[in-house]
């Protein structure tokens, strides 16, 4: 494992994507940044974090051959590595909101983003970016999010963090890499946030309806039962849950 810890950077992610673009980086690299001017979550949105108080940090995982159709596993496998550390660290109520950010009840503490290696339709790796808030108190207009410290009142060491997730990230990739399937999929969906509940959801043309998360299809498709007794599927473009 070869970390690179950096005082500031645009983006840890562009970072490692960057050092791929020339070779690939060795097996579980990590760029790990104190803070981050321009950190990004899923669809172009900005992460917003203070300088020195939480976990950005990106690894690369080597994927030669992994199939291309199966890519959403490796999201899988990251929340659930995470969500794994922060039960150890006592913190309540985790659950994932699909398709990756990681909850405590209903405020957001860590965020997902998953960018594949591929060249010539062939994978070639993932990087794996994520921002945990770790030990950030105040949170200026974001009133759905959390840190580990403020769920608990304990002030973390981020270095210890770190390690506990690289421990089960490497974990739950072996199981990937074993093509264990169901198993992942089965403790991914145990996690899903608002499961089996009735929930209200938008659409991307802005119409909204009710329905209950039921799961997630092999593709990471959200399977959602809706008000007709069908159950349908809708990718990340196509929905967002409103609770």
């Amino acid at each position: 494992m070869y970390i690179i810890k950096l005082d500031a950077i645009d983006s840890t992610n562009s970072h490692l994507k960057a050092m791929a673009s020339v070779a690939l980086p060795k097996d579980y690299t990590v760029v790990v940044a104190e803070h981050q001017t321009e950190g990004r979550g899923q669809m172009g949105t900005i992460w917003q974090t203070e300088s020195g108080k939480n976990l950005t940090a990106s690894v690369f995982k080597k994927m030669i051959g992994f199939k291309v159709s199966n890519q959403f596993y490796i999201s899988m496998v990251v929340s659930l590595a995470i969500c794994k550390v922060l039960k150890t660290f006592q913190i309540p109520k985790i659950s994932i909101k699909w398709p990756n950010d990681i909850l405590s009840a209903d405020k957001k503490i860590c965020g997902i983003l998953i960018e594949n290696v591929i060249k010539h339709n062939k994978f070639q790796g993932s990087v794996i970016g994520f921002g945990l808030n770790v030990n950030q108190k105040f949170f200026d207009n974001l009133t759905q999010a959390s840190s580990m410290s403020l769920l608990t009142g304990v002030l973390y060491n981020k270095d210890e963090v770190l390690s506990k997730i690289l421990k089960e990230l490497q974990f739950y990739f072996k199981l990937l890499e074993s093509q264990q399937f169901e198993q992942l999929k089965s403790e991914y969906e145990a996690l899903l946030f608002r499961k089996d509940k009735p929930s209200t959801f938008s659409t991307s043309k802005d119409e909204t309806f009710s329905g209950i998360i039921k799961g997630v299809s092999k593709s990471g498709k959200l399977k959602v039962w809706t008000e007709d007794e069908i159950i349908k599927t809708f990718d990340l473009k196509e929905l967002t849950l409103l609770y």
